[in-house]
């Protein structure tokens, strides 16, 4: 099963989001493997955003980030990264699709209630930087055999 990264932002966890988001992760069919809320700093928030870092507006952006603590997510799942950002919706909220997270919930490009990972190699270095070995959690879910079948699941019949 892959691991992949959610943040839910500042705006998130403002307006109250954090339980329909992690509702809908669950929903969906995705097992937590990690769950903590955590003020960012500029370290992690430099390292994390290094690919807009020398941009004119990253300073917004941090200042946004480090305006109120986050929601940091691990979770599990066949394929997890493509299927929470199908969930998510694209970055531009406004024009995002009705019934993902950013479409309903969300108008900003940076005020957009969540982050999520891009890439499976970019979901497992993010979830290193912002989570512990001791952090994170295997564990049977139950519910995997009606959410999968036995051979997306690695079972032997």
């Amino acid at each position: 099963m892959e691991r992949t990264l959610i943040l839910i932002k500042p705006d998130g966890v403002q307006r109250g989001l954090v339980g329909e988001v992690l509702r809908r992760l669950e929903r969906k069919g995705l097992k937590l493997a990690g769950l903590k809320m955590m003020t960012l700093d500029e370290a992690v928030l430099r390292e994390h955003y290094a690919h807009i870092a020398d941009k004119s507006f990253y300073p917004g952006v941090e200042s946004f980030m480090k305006s109120s603590p986050v929601v940091a997510v691990c979770a599990e799942g066949l394929e997890a990264v493509e299927a929470v950002r199908l969930i998510t919706g694209i970055t531009k909220a406004r024009e995002a699709d009705a019934g993902t997270i950013r479409g309903d919930f969300a108008m900003s490009v940076a005020c957009n209630v969540i982050h999520a990972s891009d890439t499976p190699e970019n979901a497992a270095k993010e979830v290193k930087r912002f989570f512990n070995p001791d952090e994170l959690h295997s564990y049977d879910k139950s519910e995997y055999m009606h959410v999968y079948v036995e051979d997306e699941r690695g079972e032997a019949r």
